[in-house]
């Protein structure tokens, strides 16, 4: 038997328990493997079969990112078609669970920027002010916080803080001529310190400096002081006014200005106000006028589409900034034919 087996003391005994704890090792390293990766495989098919039928939960996003190791930009494009389905509060609890578990700082950044957009998109926007702000404390020079923040303030009303963030995106030599005046012009008009035709003439001034803002203005003055909107009519760019003057009602209207008019001859004479044309150069009025100068009676009247001349995306009603892209005063105003209705409402 001794010549069988060698003695504890022998050195190849030695080495052959050494082997054994290795090989024992060795495939209890293997078997725990395979046992994980099987439990892996089989929680990852759950995870795939929940997200085919779109109720993956916030903490499986978690769990695909520490867990499986899926790229963060992948996780965010995953989280990202709440926003374009309109699920905002899902996105928003998403961006929430991630920041609890992603420690790099460039990441936390962008999931903040993410988080900031939910909360502005989703129509909460103290929230997003407050994620805004604590972005330019760690990173001042973000210009995307700084431009959501510039429009939050806005919404809000709160000229002053706009008209200060406005001071640094200029000292970061970003493009804001014409935000300020845009600001400048809508402090004057929710000013409720200040009379209105204070207010008419400091805006025909701030008009002088860019007509781009004329719309704007004209809107005011149509609203508020028709009388200096006529006696200032050569500053306006009509066309850009289109709607406006088309539901103007009829005592509001100044003919003698009119009548030395083309563009407002032609647009009252389709209205069906005057009979100083027949036609015109633009499509719409030109049918209006004809049938307005037949016997043939047609409910006809005109509606109104705005298109940013920025995105090219178009809006039912008007807005100095455009929902899509956040551009001001980018709106073309653009008639529609369509049948005439009882009453009409003026969306301006």
């Amino acid at each position: 038997m001794n010549d069988i087996f060698p003695d504890f003391r022998d050195p190849l005994f030695g080495i052959i328990i050494i082997v054994l704890f290795i090989f024992i090792i060795s495939f209890s390293t293997y078997s725990y493997g395979l046992f994980k990766e099987r439990k892996t495989r089989k929680e990852y098919r759950k995870l795939l079969k929940r997200f085919e039928i779109g109720i993956l939960k916030e903490d499986d996003f978690v769990h695909l990112y520490t867990t499986y190791n899926l790229p963060f930009d992948s996780i965010i494009l995953l989280a990202s078609t709440f926003l374009h389905k309109g699920n905002y509060t899902k996105a928003i609890s998403v961006y929430l669970a991630l920041l609890e578990v992603v420690s790099d700082d460039v990441k936390k950044e962008e999931l903040l920027e993410l988080l900031g957009n939910a909360y502005f998109k989703g129509g909460f926007l103290q929230r997003s002010q407050e994620i805004y702000l604590k972005i330019l404390k760690f990173a001042p020079r973000n210009k995307i916080a700084l431009e959501l923040l510039l429009i939050i303030y806005q919404k809000l009303n709160q000229f002053k803080s706009a008209q200060e963030i406005l001071v640094v995106m200029d000292e970061l030599d970003m493009d804001i001529s014409l935000e300020y005046l845009y600001i400048s012009a809508l402090k004057t008009i929710h000013n409720p310190l200040v009379a209105f035709e204070k207010k008419s003439e400091e805006l025909l001034k701030l008009m002088d400096k860019n007509n781009l803002i004329n719309r704007m203005v004209a809107k005011y003055l149509l609203t508020y002081n028709k009388e200096l909107f006529w006696k200032n009519i050569h500053k306006f760019d009509l066309k850009n006014c289109f709607d406006l003057l088309w539901y103007l009602d009829f005592d509001d209207i100044n003919f003698d200005i009119v009548n030395n008019n083309d563009f407002l001859k032609e647009l009252y004479s389709a209205k069906g106000y005057i009979k100083s044309v027949n036609k015109s150069q633009i499509f719409e009025l030109s049918v209006l006028n004809s049938i307005e100068n037949s016997q043939i009676k047609v409910d006809a009247d005109l509606n109104f589409g705005y298109i940013c001349s920025s995105c090219k995306n178009t809006h039912p009603i008007y807005e100095s900034r455009c929902p899509h892209c956040y551009k001001i005063l980018t709106f073309i105003v653009e008639p529609k034919l369509a049948r005439q209705t009882t009453n009409i409402s003026s969306f301006l």
